[in-house]
């Protein structure tokens, strides 16, 4: 039977990584005229949240299973979060990641030593190539968001940013792309909402909640900026969680993550790729309600400098509602 996530191990994972990690800043912040906080885990020292998922699970591998290494996929956060923490235990790591990954993520996870196996998508299935290598070599998987553990270690930032703030948290607007933070965060924080944002066309754990059932992604659906928000669905351990507990879920468009992007870095002087600013495009569009309780999660910062210095330079084409 697989181990279920629970709000003990959440708050157990916080402490592991309040031990290890720097909190990362919550920056108020003013949207139609409402204050609410931006949790700022573009900061984290892999430039994104995975790495709170990547070491409570990692760290709680067990000695032999140490010995034969472990196997991930990612498009990169994730993959930069295992390869850290990995690196950090002294922890064989291979990452399973795209051929069309952004190379400064490629970059950096082979950077923190970690082997990179690289796979097409769309085209092949990157947990059934996981799997084979598994099979053949061994290693225990450390899956980027059905997984108990990282699900918990995700959940630490909700309850960090409680404590920062002082107080529960109203609802927390989270980038979602397969369910990992959305379902640690409703654990951690039970007093508060959780709204899942995901890209237009690639809403399967929107659909998901709303359904009770798993949904896929159509073989059509349309392409996205938001690289790190593209799993073809959620797993059941996620959805089990988010059933009943999560609000309905909404989409942004890419045109509304580029604009959110430039008021982050025109705001907040923050760098956020696509995928980590799909929350807030969602807060600034109005798709979400706000009030002063609100933690909307800022969840990954490593853009393409190319393709980010363009986003920058393009004028905002909206004012937050």
């Amino acid at each position: 039977m697989t181990r279920a996530p629970t709000h003990d191990g959440v708050l157990a994972a916080a402490a592991s990584i309040a031990e290890l990690l720097p909190p990362t800043p919550l920056l108020p912040v003013e949207i139609g005229g409402v204050r609410v906080h931006v949790k700022a885990e573009n900061l984290q020292p892999i430039g994104a949240f995975k790495i709170r998922g990547a070491w409570w699970r990692l760290s709680n591998v067990g000695e032999e299973e140490r010995a034969r290494g472990v196997v991930a996929v990612s498009s990169g956060n994730h993959a930069q979060g295992v390869a850290w923490a990995a690196k950090r235990l002294g922890i064989k790591a291979t990452i399973v990641m795209p051929r069309d990954a952004p190379q400064v993520k490629l970059d950096g996870t082979k950077a923190l030593g970690a082997e990179v196996v690289l796979y097409n998508r769309p085209g092949e299935d990157r947990d059934e190539v996981a799997a084979k290598l598994i099979e053949q070599n061994g290693g225990t998987l450390v899956h980027a968001f059905g997984d108990p553990w990282v699900i918990e270690g995700q959940g630490s930032a909700g309850i960090e940013a409680g404590q920062q703030m002082g107080r529960s948290p109203s609802r927390f607007i989270v980038c979602c792309g397969g369910g990992g933070l959305a379902a640690g965060l409703a654990l951690g924080c039970p007093d508060s909402a959780i709204h899942v944002v995901e890209p237009k066309g690639w809403d399967m754990v929107g659909r998901a909640i709303a359904s009770g059932e798993i949904v896929h992604a159509a073989p059509d659906a349309p392409k996205t900026i938001c690289d790190a928000l593209q799993p073809t669905a959620t797993k059941p351990i996620n959805l089990d969680v988010l059933k009943g507990r999560a609000e309905p879920g909404v989409t942004v468009t890419d045109k509304e993550v580029r604009d959110a992007q430039r008021w982050a870095f025109a705001t907040m002087q923050l760098v956020v790729e696509p995928g980590g600013s799909a929350a807030l495009a969602a807060a600034l569009s109005g798709k979400v309600p706000l009030d002063e309780r609100t933690i909307i999660m800022v969840t990954g910062g490593n853009a393409d400098p190319a393709a980010f210095a363009r986003t920058i330079c393009e004028p905002a084409s909206f004012k937050p509602r």
